[in-house]
């Protein structure tokens, strides 16, 4: 098959899920490592197809687009799969989960890694906001839980879909990042949760990814640090 996509990706960042929804959609793609050790995600080349110069990015027959969110949904309605269909009952419900995890889910979870980029260098003002954050993290997590214990077929059904895998990315991340400071992180708390994480563990797609990745016999379930064969996660 023509390889239609080629991945920007740096091993266990974003990327991750972006590369599960493609091995589960079957579409043939390429990666080009982000070598985020010398700061690629920073260089002019990179900058020049993603301006906000974070990872991931999806080059497409259309153009290529960033944003982990906005390539997930792009490639759902394009191949018609792993997300409820435009025209579907449970489409806004759908789309308001999406948007939940990517834009506050997502975005409180960099804010734990990267204190930094939001208060600056006091560290006294990091700690502040990580364990602010991480409260918000704790109520997302239980209202994600009773989304899952609800099973809709588009979270936590039979077969994984975007959000079963954007959620599965974070699950994973929240238990071993920032290296020695995931204390607060327990997922046995959300037993709904650790059902998917254990069925992510087995699921064709993300194993095709993890072995890619260097990310373990569990990647989601009970996640270590990656063993990569290019690049850094960091």
């Amino acid at each position: 098959m023509e390889t239609r996509y080629r991945l920007h990706y740096a091993p266990d960042n974003a990327s991750i899920i972006v590369r599960m929804a493609l091995e589960a959609l079957g579409q043939p793609y390429e990666t080009v490592l982000v070598d985020r050790s010398t700061q690629a995600q920073r260089s002019a080349n990179y900058l020049a197809i993603t301006p906000t110069g974070l990872i991931p990015t999806l080059e497409t027959p259309r153009g290529a687009i960033f944003e982990t969110g906005a390539i997930l949904l792009w490639l759902a309605d394009t191949h018609g799969a792993l997300a409820p269909a435009p025209e579907a009952p449970e489409r806004a419900q759908f789309l308001k989960w999406l948007f939940y995890v990517s834009n506050t889910l997502h975005t409180e979870l960099r804010m734990t890694f990267y204190p930094r980029q939001y208060v600056g260098e006091e560290h006294t003002t990091q700690s502040a906001l990580r364990q602010q954050v991480r409260a918000n993290l704790v109520r997302a997590l239980d209202l994600l839980d009773e989304l899952a214990a609800r099973g809709p077929g588009w979270f936590n059904g039979p077969h994984p879909g975007l959000m079963d895998y954007y959620v599965g990315a974070c699950l994973r991340w929240m238990a071993i990042y920032p290296v020695m400071n995931t204390a607060w992180f327990d997922i046995a708390r959300t037993p709904h949760l650790h059902l998917l994480a254990q069925h992510l563990d087995k699921d064709a797609a993300a194993y095709t990814v993890a072995q890619a990745e260097g990310l373990g016999p569990t990647p989601f379930s009970a996640p270590h640090l990656p063993q990569p064969s290019e690049g850094s996660a960091t």
